[in-house]
């Protein structure tokens, strides 16, 4: 904090406002390179030079990013349903060992703010709500009702689509079969998900396996029927100690399920989400040790293996949270992650994702991704592609043309001269002219001006 607190000074900013600037994210990858090595790309002087950085932000301004995983909670919520994730998110800024002063509160998560952290603070340029069930109906982040009514919201105050939705099965609820079909007699989503652990933060009495043919298949004939081919589905992401807080979900959380669905279910593109990238906050010791023996991340390898293993080519893998969690504590995995995924299931079954904004704008991992670099001895070693320049075709897919394609999504209408939403631009160019986003903050950091 020192060397940021004497580069404000220098350049006649408040801390607060140098934390903002392109300089300062420069700045902060910079010295992610001097804790462990030259994982990011940052150019000669940019954390100094801010018209360098500036001019390094502006030119990807328009790059086309295609979220698919995005997060807020009902203005509803009770606060006490709702702890293990508001802790989550302390538990990351402490894991990414950002200071707090406890300032961050169940508002920072809510409608109001996920417009500003979406659309004003970062470069998003289309996003795909999410939600996630709960045994008690209380529970539910949001409803399919809800996220079809902030989609309605959104795209209005936009001009044309900014803000897709899921609408969420849930197996073993009451009416849930009915659901699917009411859903897309009044709602039509863009895709649904899935989550085969039932609620991800604490012990469900509705857990279910993808290949479950009395129980699945059945629902997936009425996806089918009614037109739908985007099945996303929450995989990995458990504590190390799972069994003890959530006892029993492992099995339901590995992929080992997924082969025999995806080749009953041609109609289906399968999309894996968080890459079933296993253990949060963070890996493991032995994890650590296991995958620079061989390679191999759990249970991110075992997804990236199925085409060749099983010989389906319908499986897909988003990387929400499991980068979040990774790239700025374990940058060398965040890469390995990429790579064996581009390799295994192909540079055009990749998404992007952020669980944005249960991390604040996710303006810090679309920075981080565009930097990141593959190790050589990586790429010497398995194969993995280089990743290129910040706007190379591999990245360009994985930010957002592989989501936009499985989306019917043109992502020429968002950038350039064919911005179909010119409203929203409109609204964002006014806000960044008095000074606001993109937000380089994650959840959990009190600036000190």
């Amino acid at each position: 904090m020192d060397a940021a607190a004497f580069r404000a000074r220098a350049s006649g900013q408040s801390l607060a406002q140098w934390l903002r600037s392109p300089a300062a994210m420069a700045g902060a990858f910079a010295a992610l390179n001097e804790s462990f090595g030259p994982h990011f790309a940052v150019g000669n002087g940019e954390a100094d030079d801010a018209q360098d950085a500036q001019a390094r932000r502006d030119a990807l301004a328009q790059q086309f990013i295609f979220d698919d995983q995005v997060h807020f909670l009902k203005d509803d919520a009770d606060p006490a349903l709702f702890g293990a994730l508001t802790g989550l998110i302390e538990i990351t800024a402490d894991l990414l060992k950002l200071p707090h002063a406890g300032r961050f509160t169940i508002e920072h998560i809510k409608f109001t703010q996920f417009l500003k952290d979406i659309y004003l603070d970062s470069d998003t340029k289309i996003a795909l709500l999410s939600g996630a069930p709960s045994d008690d109906p209380a529970g539910w982040m949001l409803t399919n009702d809800m996220m079809a009514a902030a989609r309605d919201a959104v795209n209005e105050v936009a001009g044309g689509t900014r803000l897709l939705t899921h609408a969420i099965l849930a197996p073993g609820h009451d009416g849930w079969l009915d659901e699917i079909d009411r859903v897309h007699a009044t709602i039509r989503p863009s895709g649904w998900k899935g989550y085969s652990v039932g609620e991800p933060f604490s012990p469900s009495q509705h857990r279910w396996r993808l290949d479950d043919e009395a129980l699945m298949y059945p629902a997936y004939d009425r996806l089918v029927r009614a037109g739908v081919t985007n099945l996303c589905i929450h995989k990995g992401l458990l504590p190390d100690n799972a069994e003890d807080i959530l006892p029993g979900a492992e099995p339901y959380a590995r992929v080992d399920d997924l082969p025999r669905a995806a080749r009953d279910w041609p109609q289906l593109n399968f999309i894996i989400y968080h890459a079933a990238y296993r253990t949060i906050p963070g890996p493991t010791a032995a994890e650590l040790a296991r995958f620079e023996a061989t390679g191999r991340i759990d249970w991110v390898s075992d997804l990236a293996e199925m085409p060749t293993k099983h010989g389906v080519s319908n499986i897909y893998a988003d990387i929400g949270a499991s980068f979040a969690f990774t790239v700025l504590t374990h940058p060398r995995l965040a890469a390995a992650m990429i790579g064996m995924l581009v390799k295994g299931l192909g540079p055009d079954k990749v998404l992007w994702g952020t669980d944005s904004v249960w991390y604040g704008s996710p303006q810090w991992q679309i920075e981080a991704f565009r930097r990141l670099q593959m190790p050589p001895d990586l790429i010497a070693r398995f194969g993995y592609p280089d990743l290129g320049e910040a706007d190379s075709p591999l990245r360009r897919a994985i930010l957002g043309e592989n989501a936009a394609r499985l989306y019917g999504i043109d992502p020429s209408s968002y950038t350039g001269q064919g911005v179909e939403t010119h409203h929203l631009e409109s609204i964002v160019a006014e806000y960044r002219a008095r000074g606001g986003g993109p937000s380089n903050m994650v959840h959990g950091y009190a600036s000190h001006a």
